[in-house]
């Protein structure tokens, strides 16, 4: 084999040079597979759900377990070769790629592991939600995760997590009882609230900048099988009333009840009527994971309001719903996101998004209005790296759409919206929905907690190895002159 260009960490408009040799020797080292371009697994690997991102590593390794990621990480660091990490690869910045790099591909790595007698869980890092659900599910059991099945349990994790039973058990990470962690000097650690447990404190929510988990423990919650569940669809014309009411019963529902907001074109539902696909929409989601004969009543005054085009909320298996949009989500398409946190809904924020909702760029674009709160706001923000523990409503701005010739239209559609409501924001932000382009905002995202997050990245990781992510920069100490 013939050397191998890399792309440099120390600096990355260089590249540095490894050998055939060397290259041979990793390859040998390891129980999966390393790939160059043109092998088998390579495109594989390299492909992500964001269309937008199409970069090519130098070198992929598609790791099968903790030593694999040990192998590589040490090798990143003593070549001091740029490094990508890869989970499930549904990240809308596009993080879980590098262009000219190492590329650790963790996507193989899905094993789920259910111990019933001690409700707890070992889920590997490049598992999905579906995976984990169907595993947890056969014993009863969930673990609070996010929004679609298709979605990987590592980046969920390690942004915070949230999704349609955080109102009742908090985010992901609440119910994170531990991991595995491959640190920046290639050393395997158990994290936990005894052992390393600043780094366990920094994964909460920090994001992949400590390290790669190479296993998950979690706690498992007991939860009935079916949850009472669905969408509620109304006219766009209805909207500016619709969510002055829903702000109102969101934010005061029971733990149990979780309410979401989409605002996008109606997608060609078989419960909808014909003249209606293709046209502006409000869909109400709607999921109860409590008591079904109690779910009725709670639900009942969100489903009243107006005049719905169709109601399809009705019991239904938790692993049914949590895939209930999957079919528009799949990946292939381009996709920007911007989003914003409210602590009030205000009238304004809402005018703003009924209006932009109405000048849609392309017809797979929504906004999403999430209400967040219940078991999560219990927590106090320094306990973990997630710091917005205040009950508040978070906007999604997700732009969608096919071609690269509209690139430039739909983004300045979702900045435009962005910036509309930037007044009436709280100034944090969820990190799991920042695009590529908001290395501004991190700092923002952390808060207070951001200042103790540097100072771990510099004990860990100071030469920033694993920096392709929402960065947390070392922390610089000064030296002071003494005499």
């Amino acid at each position: 084999m013939t050397t191998i260009t890399l792309k440099s960490l120390a600096n990355e408009n260089d590249r540095i040079t490894v050998s055939g040799a060397t290259v041979d020797a990793l390859r040998q080292s390891l129980r999966g597979p390393l790939c160059l371009p043109g092998d088998p697994g390579y495109e594989e690997a390299r492909t992500i759900w964001n269309a937008m991102i199409d970069r090519r590593p130098a070198m992929v390794v598609r790791a099968l377990g903790a030593a694999d990621v040990i192998q590589t990480v040490r090798f990143a660091a003593d070549h001091g070769a740029f490094l990508a990490v890869r989970g499930g690869g549904h990240n809308i910045a596009g993080h879980a790629v590098c262009e000219g790099g190492l590329l650790l591909d963790l996507s193989l790595m899905r094993s789920v592991h259910v111990d019933p007698s001690s409700k707890r869980v070992r889920v590997e890092p490049g598992a999905l939600l579906a995976d984990l659900d169907k595993e947890t599910m056969a014993f009863g059991c969930v673990v609070p995760s996010g929004i679609n099945s298709t979605t990987g349990i590592a980046g969920l994790t390690l942004g915070g997590g949230f999704g349609w039973t955080t109102r009742k058990l908090g985010l992901t990470i609440d119910s994170l009882l531990a991991a595995d962690l491959v640190t920046a000097d290639g050393k395997l650690l158990r994290v936990n609230g005894n052992e390393n447990s600043n780094l366990f404190w920094a994964i909460r929510g920090g994001g992949g900048n400590f390290g790669v988990v190479t296993s998950f423990f979690f706690r498992m919650h007991p939860m009935a099988p079916a949850v009472l569940s669905g969408v509620v669809v109304h006219p766009l014309e209805t909207a500016p009333d619709f969510l002055r009411d829903y702000r109102r019963l969101a934010a005061a529902a029971a733990d149990e009840l979780t309410a979401w907001v989409v605002m996008r074109k109606a997608p060609p539902l078989p419960f909808l009527p014909q003249e209606w696909h293709g046209r502006e929409v409000l869909i109400l989601a709607l999921c109860w994971c409590g008591d079904l004969s109690q779910g009725e009543r709670a639900v009942a005054e969100l489903r009243g309001l107006g005049r719905p085009i169709a109601d399809v909320v009705a019991p239904q298996p938790f692993t049914a719903w949590q895939s209930a949009f999957d079919p528009m989500l799949t990946p292939g398409a381009r996709n920007y996101w911007k989003s914003h946190d409210f602590a009030e809904l205000s009238d304004d924020a809402i005018d703003a998004m009924v209006a932009a909702v109405r000048t849609l760029p392309a017809p797979d674009c929504e906004v999403l209005i999430a209400h967040l709160g219940g078991a999560m706001s219990r927590v106090p923000p320094e306990a973990t790296a997630y710091p917005q523990r205040n009950p508040h409503f978070l906007m999604n701005v997700h732009t969608r759409w096919q071609k690269a010739d509209d690139d430039e239209h739909c983004i300045a559609w979702a900045r435009n919206l962005f910036a509309a409501t930037a007044d009436h924001a709280a100034g944090s932000v969820y990190v799991n929905f920042m695009p590529e382009d908001e290395a501004d905002r991190v700092a923002m995202a952390y808060g207070p907690n951001y200042r103790r997050l540097s100072e771990i990245k510099r004990h860990y990781d100071p030469q920033n190895l694993f920096r392709l992510n929402q960065n947390i920069a070392p922390a610089v100490h000064e030296v002071r002159a003494t005499g």
